[in-house]
């Protein structure tokens, strides 16, 4: 779903000389809002639905140094979200999912030397095995002293959701075991401060629901997705969004979008669930904050799909056939100022 994701980035820089012709929306121009990126593997050609390639990699680190990017650990964003502080425009945070070996050997070193802070979300099973495909707690540790923070990617990298022949107690015993099992390996290896301020949880394959969600909350923690926007102040602080890069839709072009979207400006979502119940395809129904031109809405393999306006503000959005499994999303866009694009993704999972 990842490769074919592409689709919608193509579609919308096929279609920018269109939207350009008309005024881009002045709302929320001084609005104060970040861009997580994420990345798997680098230099591992033989994952491309997971890999960024080096020369694609370079290109993003050039890219944020040449046009004058703050580049924060997610911590420090976090801190400023809930101490209601504004950003430096331009802010993002490199993200890095599941501690791959090729983060310490390849991403690492180019980090390294352009002095950008970065945040590595590590599954501890995986370390605790000694894999050669994995990092080692000492690299970590070597890392950590050079811009490295990290933090809670669970014990396993199980799905988490539950399922319906699981009890609710057996169910959170288990979910509780993976997150501070997995926590507590980081505090031993890496240092008791290790993802304390604040803690923050990568959902494993990106999938949450509200259940999961709200337990995360309960026990502490900020949860990050790999459903793609923007975050500011109204985010969800259970399912931050982030941009996912991988060989198909990491090149300069793509990059430079993502980096420069705007978070949506909604009033309401609902659902807010992204467990597909009895109705497949699912309605999402958005409550912008302002009319909004050009506004459109696009599944994750980029078709696009047709919306009902109820109103000059609220719009229902509904794809035409069902969703197949096991994830999917609606992206919707609009056009913003200096040829930037308020985001908003919305996860799907279908059982």
């Amino acid at each position: 779903m990842r490769i074919i994701a592409n689709i919608l980035i193509y579609i919308l820089i096929g279609h920018s000389s269109v939207f350009a012709q008309s005024e881009g929306h002045n709302l929320d121009e001084n609005m104060s809002s970040a861009v997580i990126i994420m990345y798997h593997r680098f230099g591992d050609t033989r994952y491309p639905s997971t890999n960024i390639r080096l020369e694609q990699f370079e290109q993003h680190l050039k890219y944020l140094q040449d046009n004058d990017f703050t580049v924060w650990p997610l911590s420090k964003i976090l801190n400023y979200i809930a101490q209601a502080k504004s950003f430096p425009k331009k802010t993002v945070a490199i993200t890095i999912d599941d501690a791959y070996h090729t983060t310490y050997t390849n991403a690492y070193p180019r980090l390294k030397a352009k002095e950008f802070p970065f945040t590595v979300f590590v599954n501890t099973r995986a370390v605790d095995t000694k894999s050669k495909n994995y990092m080692s707690w000492e690299e970590m540790h070597e890392m950590s002293l050079n811009g490295g923070e990290f933090a809670n990617h669970s014990l396993t990298h199980a799905y988490l959701t539950r399922d319906k022949s699981e009890t609710k107690e057996s169910w959170e015993k288990d979910i509780k075991g993976e997150i501070e099992g997995a926590q507590k390996r980081l505090q031993q290896k890496l240092g008791d401060s290790t993802n304390t301020q604040p803690k923050l949880f990568s959902y494993p394959f990106g999938e949450y629901n509200q259940e999961l969600a709200d337990l995360l909350k309960d026990l502490g923690y900020i949860g990050v997705t790999q459903t793609s926007g923007a975050v500011d102040s109204q985010s969800d602080l259970r399912a931050l969004p982030r941009f996912p890069m991988a060989e198909a839709f990491g090149d300069a072009k793509d990059f430079i979008l993502k980096v420069n979207t705007l978070p949506l400006a909604t009033k309401d979502i609902s659902p807010i669930e992204p467990l597909v119940s009895s109705q497949n395809p699912p309605i999402l129904e958005i409550n912008l904050k302002h009319a909004m031109k050009n506004f459109v809405c696009y599944k994750a393999d980029g078709e696009r799909i047709n919306i009902k306006w109820l109103s000059e503000t609220k719009v229902q959005v509904q794809a035409k056939d069902p969703l197949e499994g096991p994830r999917d999303r609606y992206t919707c866009t609009a056009p913003a100022k200096d040829e930037k694009w308020y985001w908003y993704s919305h996860l799907w999972i279908i059982k």
